[in-house]
């Protein structure tokens, strides 16, 4: 006889629970600036690299023109950013932090940071807990196109 599988003992549950603890954690914590989780990491994306296309930003986060053409919309009208087309090719377009993106962005840090102390965890715990997860993520990958049937 095969062993039930229960929900609770299911990895994919944890991390399903905890990946909604932490939409819920970045909606409050990003709320003061009236911005959402991908926005967010969107600008984090180009804090950490500067200008780069739209498929450029696509790739780092892993989200697909359908996700990511309206959520630079929100972010472009809300000031954040500023896309333009590529004077050396018109059908790349680039977006760049505005004036008011750079400004915010140590209080953005510090804020999140702060919010992010609340979990009370310590780097090294924090660390290997990151390390597993992206393990995770890793393995999941590797065997995403292996059939499961």
């Amino acid at each position: 006889m095969v062993k039930p599988i229960l929900l609770n003992e299911q990895l994919c549950f944890s991390i399903y629970r905890a990946q909604k603890q932490y939409n819920h954690f970045y909606t409050q914590a990003l709320s003061r600036f009236g911005l959402t989780y991908p926005q967010y990491i969107t600008l984090l994306s180009l804090y950490e690299h500067g200008t780069m296309s739209v498929k450029e930003v696509g790739k780092t986060l892993e989200l697909d023109s359908g996700t990511l053409t309206p959520l630079m919309k929100r972010l472009e009208k809300g000031g954040w950013i500023t896309r333009t087309r590529a004077t050396d090719d018109e059908r790349r377009v680039d977006v760049s932090l505005t004036q008011k993106a750079e400004d915010a962005r140590d209080d953005i840090f510090a804020h999140v940071g702060d919010c992010t102390q609340l979990m009370q965890l310590d780097q090294a715990t924090y660390d290997a807990i990151k390390a597993q997860v992206d393990q995770v993520d890793a393995h999941l990958a590797a065997i995403q196109d292996q059939a499961l049937n």
